[in-house]
């Protein structure tokens, strides 16, 4: 049988589940879920017959070095382009100057929508200040601004993700699926390390608070021994989970990552020590990231979370064309995350 990739096995999934994985809430009604539902299953008709250029989309990245944004970028680049729409893709190198900097050359091409993946979320709000005397309707992306600064720019505005408390959950479910739910000494606790993202990142909050609230609603006593705040940086993660590993030894029973880049970084100090995922310690990320995934496949992680890039730029692209086309738009528009464990870790290889 021939294989398919992850990302054509997620396209596949976005186009036949359009329903399930673009849910718009803001208005909570079943008939403008349905309609956002019609509208994604008519992109591909839409898309051939767009005339080349017949709009012009800004998209505003906050690092390119991020490994999860890169899939992010790429497929939002293509779906877009699919609609004939001329789209400019700008690094904000993590750093909230230059990205407003960049912001402010999109203002004055006249984009007809903004993209824009804020370098930092408490910068939202003078984002939104900065565009909306133009008119211009901004999609933001992946780091969820807070609803306050939705509604201040009111029809103009929305957001495209995925909700990090469940992502969160899932590290957390898990850890509880293992075969000692993630007491491998059998003492009554959970001792584990957390290693964190940036630490004004909603989803880094989120991911940090429900994974283990995941293990406490299941009745699970727990001991941190520590959180280190890696940034979301695979080398930082490497090297505080090998001090870790040096000062706390098999006191550490599950080391969560808020994403796959920390995991990853976290699996090489693991391994170095001499420790045995699955055995007698337990990692799990979110991203699925394909060497994360095939981590899994290995028995090298215990697991990780898939971060739907292709849905959320399926869902972002959809919103964009509907703000080109002049229909409504929902505030809101969730993307469901899913478990990957070494029984469906193959399919997002």
């Amino acid at each position: 049988m021939k294989m398919i990739s992850r990302r054509d096995f997620l396209k596949a999934s976005a186009v036949v589940g359009t329903t399930a994985a673009l849910t718009a809430c803001g208005g909570g009604d079943s008939s403008s879920a349905a309609s956002t539902a019609s509208s994604a299953a008519s992109t591909a008709t839409s898309a051939a017959s767009a005339a080349a250029g017949s709009a012009n989309i800004g998209v505003c990245i906050y690092q390119f070095a991020d490994n999860f944004m890169t899939l992010y970028r790429a497929d939002l680049e293509e779906y877009l382009t699919e609609l004939g729409y001329g789209v400019t893709i700008m690094d904000g190198k993590n750093d909230q100057n230059t990205q407003t900097e960049q912001i402010n050359t999109f203002l004055q091409q006249g984009v007809d929508v903004l993209i824009i993946n804020p370098v930092q979320t408490t910068s939202a709000q003078t984002i939104v200040d900065t565009i909306s005397p133009s008119g211009i309707p901004i999609v933001f992306i992946n780091r969820e601004p807070d609803k306050a600064v939705l509604d201040s720019y009111p029809d103009k505005c929305c957001y495209v993700g995925a909700d990090a408390r469940q992502s969160g959950t899932y590290q957390g479910e898990l850890i509880l699926a293992t075969d000692t739910e993630g007491d491998i000494n059998g003492d009554g606790v959970i001792t584990y390390i957390m290693c964190k993202g940036d630490p004004e990142n909603i989803d880094a909050q989120y991911r940090t608070e429900y994974s283990i609230k995941a293990l406490e609603d299941a009745g699970k006593t727990v001991n941190c021994l520590y959180e280190y705040l890696d940034n979301w940086d695979q080398t930082l993660a490497q090297q505080d989970v090998a001090n870790a590993l040096a000062q706390f030894g098999d006191q550490i029973e599950v080391v969560f990552c808020n994403n796959d880049a920390m995991a990853l970084g976290a699996l090489q100090s693991i391994e170095q020590a001499g420790r045995t995922v699955g055995t007698d310690i337990y990692l799990v990320g979110v991203d699925a990231l394909a060497e994360a995934v095939q981590a899994v496949v290995d028995g090298r992680m215990t697991g990780t979370v898939l971060n739907d890039d292709v849905g959320q730029a399926t869902a972002a692209t959809e919103a964009t064309k509907m703000y080109v086309e002049g229909e409504a738009v929902e505030q809101y528009y969730w993307v469901d995350y899913v478990k990957v464990t070494s029984e469906n870790a193959a399919d997002y290889l």
